[in-house]
């Protein structure tokens, strides 16, 4: 068959390009929060709190308890104090301290009555 002969349907771009203009998720309406330490801890215990069943899942709306999970996120906190000391904020290592103080006492809480 030749180019000539072929009938090409192109409508499907503009129904495309219809539906990319008109579906909201695909503006660039986000804009993301400025990062910095205070909030790269603070989405971490986040993390840990969704791993301890404390806080739903955001992506199905379920509290879901892996106490390993909880564990290695209390874990990372740990070796990020360890590996800053002396390069904080004192507002920065005053939430860290905070955040592991919470963090494993829900911890502990949580594998003692699970024994």
């Amino acid at each position: 068959m030749s180019e000539k002969e072929k009938n090409i349907d192109e409508s499907w771009k503009e129904a495309v390009e219809k539906e990319r203009n008109s579906d909201p998720k695909n503006k660039d309406d986000f804009v993301p929060p400025e990062p910095d330490f205070n909030f790269f801890l603070s989405t971490l215990a986040l993390q840990a709190a969704i791993s301890m069943g404390d806080i739903p899942n955001p992506s199905n709306n379920q509290k879901e308890e892996n106490l390993t999970q909880a564990k290695f996120i209390v874990d990372t906190l740990t070796m990020l104090k360890d590996k800053t000391i002396g390069n904080l904020s004192p507002e920065e290592d005053s939430l860290l301290d905070k955040l592991l103080y919470d963090l494993r006492m829900k911890y502990v809480s949580k594998v003692n009555t699970k024994s």
